[in-house]
């Protein structure tokens, strides 16, 4: 009856010998049931997911043959999942897109919740003994010893180990308890504040104000990104007095209201409000909603951006959905479609395709990886031991970003992604996988990228390449990132002398000026502007489409290649500072050309924005004409005369930390707050600012390389005074050609090898172009040349007001047509909107 009922009898005997390896997972113990270390592959996959009973790594089935080659493991807990077909509702009706009514990813409510019906699911658990795959049942547990039994118990139970490590949705209304609210410090002074009619004592604004919690002053907030908000009197407020807590007025309701901390520079809960309010005669049960709260502008700002979104989203179309080999999607973990838009586009090109997507080469890195395991099991460690050493060397190995570019680009490239997708919805109309441990390597150790807050692409994009440039390096080989990587000279002009200089670098993107004066339609623009001040405040009169500035390509080119003017530029010929031209020209084009368009600025308020414009990028761009010619026969070299340098008693320079955070207040990284700050001698936010604005270009590590300067005592100074050692300064100044502009970002992304790295070779200063000079020997620093025609093959668009809030998409032509790759989702493009781009990706016609 027995064998009846099951088909099989659990072979026991077959256990026995393996219990000594067995181990039980405890409180501190990671357990990989949800993925595959080495694959995309889940429970849910054909074959499921091997998971060790020792080590409880989890694997695939190829890879569990070579888990078990190499460690000699032989007990698996398989975990299989199978879908179970649920009937369809007979009143089904399509689910209509809701308006977000929380700032939120990936949770209901928020932007791009699920809303579709989940698919249930049938689990079913087996043991299994390797290299047979012999399958012993669950079914008769008095049968299998104990201590299995509580091996697979407590893995079913526990938590995986990749929800211990990220958090999958981003919830922007979850708010910490203010440090400050338990012992606020509340005045004294008599103030009462009237149930309404309030205004800002500082100036005239009667919205946007808030209430500070500690003296009762009344002040307007701060100016928002597109120019609207207050006058940031609050925040002045506590610059002068440090009270830290404030309520914003027309918020307060029985159930709470918003509370800003300016100390703890967020949002924030305070659970004696009630009592805090009451100070000031502040009834809280009988106050009443009159203005939007913080998460309700903040939404109503990502969807207020024209019809930017609609046209980038190519909202309204019909789309046909796209499934298969490269039109794989990328799920967002919250606020990373940064990062999935720029993955898309390198897995689009055929360099890091045949690094990163052949099965053949990933599976022997894989292998060589896995080689060190070999024998640990018969070194006379306890069995705790050795499965926690393999375990941590699977991890290491699995952590390596070469192999996790494998295991991302095989499953971007793969047909078997189409038949075990995760997907929430009975309708499948694309297929994607959700590159959780891709985002936690490559973002491990930079101050920004570790973080869930929304980046710029282009800054990522160099980081990424310079991550892959380290990665590859230690495993001996060249980084496919050379593709982009190109050679400029640049030269510069003393006025004073005539004399001139010439030096060159390398670069990975193409910067280019939108000149705002260029525009052909600035009378319609004009008009529509005008119309829209008119109607503001009638928020039921329609105003049109949006008219925005229409930029001709050609200006931007020009722009970029015109003289930029120096001031206070120290010419070795006449010893002294005087004005020079500068002008930048290619040494080598590029088999890749990354463009970026420099649309994010500073108005003339201070206030950082992004320019709203059009600018039709070409299909077909020729840039031959801005091929440089290195010095010529009648010009003069300015002679190789360092600058004076700063007398010694000079002080280090002290960074503002307030100015910092003002700055970052506004996007940008605190890394190159503090670098900017630097470099602009500590002269307040308006100069970092505007230094930032104009030196928004960092270099991925390594780019100087071909090109090493000498690290001067003022830029060693310089990083010093941000709180690193000299030797850290001469290695980052070393790896940037002297450059300080970038030695901060550099140091700030190498902080896990600062340590280790040392400066083999001599700080030489770098040497100019000579007359009759051929240009530098670019085959041994991987640099490729050819002809500057270039064929458009992809862009990233950018919606939304600034770097710190909106979403990225991007656009990638393939086999002919143009996909739309916006996250999970893949489409056929009808209009890629080549006008509305931030980085356009070329390749050589």
């Amino acid at each position: 009856k027995y064998l009846i009922s099951i088909g099989r009898m659990p072979d026991t005997d077959l256990l026995v010998p393996l219990l000594p390896c067995v181990r039980v997972p405890g409180l501190g113990d990671n357990v990989y049931k949800e993925e595959c270390c080495f694959s995309f592959d889940t429970p849910k996959s054909d074959d499921g997911l091997y998971i060790c009973l020792s080590t409880f790594l989890g694997f695939n089935r190829k890879y569990v043959e070579l888990f078990h080659e190499t460690t000699g493991h032989k007990l698996f807990l398989h975990m299989k999942q199978i879908k179970k077909i649920l009937p369809k509702s007979e009143e089904a009706s399509p689910v209509e897109k809701k308006k977000p009514k929380r700032l939120a990813i990936g949770i209901e409510g928020g932007f791009d919740a699920a809303n579709g019906e989940k698919i249930e699911y049938e689990d079913v658990n087996e043991l299994v003994i390797l290299p047979e795959f012999k399958v012993i049942g669950l079914d008769n547990i008095e049968e299998i010893p104990s201590v299995v039994l509580a091996s697979v118990s407590g893995i079913l139970a526990s938590t995986s180990a990749s929800k211990k490590e990220e958090e999958l949705s981003w919830d922007g209304e979850i708010r910490p308890v203010s440090k400050h609210a338990e012992n606020l410090q509340q005045l004294d002074n008599g103030v009462k504040i009237p149930p309404s009619g309030w205004k800002c004592c500082k100036c005239d604004l009667t919205s946007n104000l808030w209430l500070n919690l500690t003296d009762g002053k009344i002040l307007c907030g701060r100016r928002y990104f597109d120019g609207t908000g207050g006058n940031n009197h609050a925040v002045d407020h506590f610059k002068e007095t440090k009270y830290p807590l404030a309520v914003k007025l027309g918020t307060i309701t029985a159930f709470g209201a918003d509370v800003h901390s300016y100390d703890e520079d967020t949002m924030v809960e305070d659970p004696h409000l009630a009592k805090h309010l009451s100070h000031f005669g502040i009834n809280m049960m009988n106050m009443q909603k009159t203005e939007q709260t913080m998460t309700e502008l903040e939404i109503e700002l990502n969807e207020k951006v024209g019809n930017e979104w609609d046209l980038i989203q190519e909202s309204g179309k019909n789309l046909k959905q796209l499934q298969g080999p490269g039109l794989v999607g990328l799920n967002n973990m919250g606020n990373t479609c940064y990062m999935n838009s720029v993955i898309q586009v390198l897995y689009s090109i055929p360099e890091f395709m045949e690094r990163y997507t052949t099965e053949d080469r990933c599976r022997d890195l894989f292998k060589r990886k896995l080689s060190t395991l070999a024998n640990l099991h018969s070194n006379g460690w306890s069995a705790a031991k050795a499965s926690n050493e393999i375990q941590n060397r699977v991890l290491e190995s699995s952590g390596d970003f070469s192999i996790q570019l494998c295991k991302l680009g095989l499953a971007l490239t793969s047909p078997d992604m189409l038949k075990h997708q995760d997907s929430t919805k009975q309708e499948v109309t694309s297929c994607s996988v959700t590159p959780r441990t891709m985002k936690r390597i490559v973002g491990r150790g930079h101050p920004e990228f570790s973080t869930n807050r929304q980046q710029d692409t282009h800054e990522f994009l160099l980081h990424v390449l310079s991550v892959i440039e380290r990665s590859e390096h230690k495993n001996g080989s060249v980084s496919p990132g050379e593709v982009f990587r190109f050679m400029v000279e640049d030269r510069i002009e003393c006025q004073a002398s005539k004399q001139v200089r010439y030096t060159k670098r390398s670069d990975y993107a193409l910067a280019l000026p939108i000149p705002l004066e260029a525009a052909a339609n600035k009378a319609a623009v004009g008009e529509y502007q005008a119309v829209v001040e008119a109607n503001k405040k009638d928020v039921s009169v329609k105003v049109g489409e949006v008219v925005r500035l229409s930029i001709p390509y050609t200006a931007c080119i020009e722009a970029f290649a015109h003289d930029e003017l120096i001031q206070d530029f120290w010419s070795s010929a006449v010893k002294e500072k005087a004005e020079a031209k500068k002008r930048t020209r290619f040494v080598t084009f590029p088999d890749y050309l990354v463009v970026q368009m420099k649309k994010f600025t500073v108005g003339e308020d201070w206030v950082p924005k992004k320019l709203d414009v059009s600018v039709e990028m070409p299909d077909i761009l020729n840039l031959n004409d801005l091929r440089g010619g290195g010095l010529q026969k009648d010009e003069t070299l300015l002679p190789d005369i360092e600058p004076p340098s700063a007398p010694p008693s000079e002080p280090l320079i002290e960074i503002d930390e307030e100015a910092v955070i003002a700055i970052s207040q506004m996007g940008f990284p605190l890394a190159r707050c503090r670098e900017a700050l630097v470099a602009t001698g500590n002269m307040g936010v308006e100069a970092a600012v505007m230094w930032l604005m104009e030196n928004n270009t960092p270099e991925p590590a390594g780019a100087a390389a071909a090109q090493p300067s000498g690290a001067s005592d003022g830029n060693v100074a310089s990083i010093v005074a941000m709180g690193f050692t000299e030797g850290q300064a001469k290695k980052a100044l070393h790896a940037t050609g002297n450059n300080l502009e970038r030695a901060a970002d550099w140091i700030f992304s190498h902080l896990d090898e600062l340590d280790s790295i040392e400066v083999d070779t001599p700080l030489e200063p770098a040497n100019q172009v000579a007359a009759g000079d051929t240009p530098m020997d670019t085959s041994a620093n991987h640099l490729k040349d050819g002809s500057g025609n270039y064929e458009l093959f992809a862009f990233i668009s950018h919606m939304g007001s600034s770097t710190m809030c909106g979403h990225y998409v991007c656009h990638i032509k393939k086999d002919g047509r143009w996909v739309i790759f916006n996250d999970e989702k893949v489409a056929e493009s009808e209009q890629p909107p080549k006008d509305l781009g931030y980085i356009y990706f070329y390749k050589r016609a």
